[in-house]
């Protein structure tokens, strides 16, 4: 596992519980199959794009320490893939190797209150869509991301088709389709979103 943490002082402690415990292999970055130990004061924009990054496109398993989530923020950071959350307040040695072993495992570790508040705001999206057949998905499947990879390396249609192995007009509706259910404005605007929710 790998330490994010926003000073040294931050860092060095988890550092310092956590190489005590034999189960818990300490290494410099994240990758696929690490867990990846992010100790944030506040998850702002800045902090939830890291997240996606290492969560996403480095196939690491996060486990965040933070010091609070607003209600605003909390399906994005359940977005965002992470499935275990430590409230710093409650970082022990003992609660963070619990925490670790639970995400490597690719189990969920949330603290009560916080699942709690989880399961009521899931209860009220899945009201506000009940009778809704086909509420849109918000994330991303893989072709669409492969399509928004090529565009973001400057290919054209024909060459994003030549390279994947579809026609043109697939290349065109997997385009349209993305941004029509994520609403927006054109390839532009989907390479931007594909970046800041950490896809590509």
């Amino acid at each position: 596992m790998a330490v994010t943490a926003p000073d040294p002082i931050s860092r060095e402690g988890a550092v310092s519980q956590l190489r005590r415990h034999p189960e818990i292999e300490l290494r410099e970055k994240t990758g696929p199959d690490t867990v990846a130990l992010f100790i944030e004061n506040t998850l702002d924009e800045a902090a939830l794009s890291r997240l996606r990054r290492i969560v996403r496109s480095e196939g690491a398993r996060a486990v965040v320490v933070v010091d609070a989530i607003r209600e605003t923020e909390l399906l994005d950071v359940v977005g965002c893939g992470i499935g275990a959350i430590v409230w710093r307040h409650e970082a022990t040695a003992h609660r963070l190797v619990q925490a670790v072993l639970a995400a490597s495992r690719g189990d969920g570790d949330l603290p009560a209150d916080l699942l709690g508040r989880l399961i009521s705001q899931v209860g009220s999206l899945h009201r506000g869509t009940e009778g809704r057949l086909g509420a849109p998905s918000l994330g991303l499947v893989p072709r669409e991301v492969d399509v928004l990879r090529l565009i973001a390396d400057g290919l054209d249609t024909g060459e994003i088709a030549g390279k994947l192995s579809y026609s043109e007009r697939t290349v065109k509706n997997v385009i349209h389709a993305l941004t029509t259910r994520l609403h927006l404005r054109n390839r532009a605007h989907a390479v931007a979103y594909a970046l800041r929710e950490g896809y590509i």
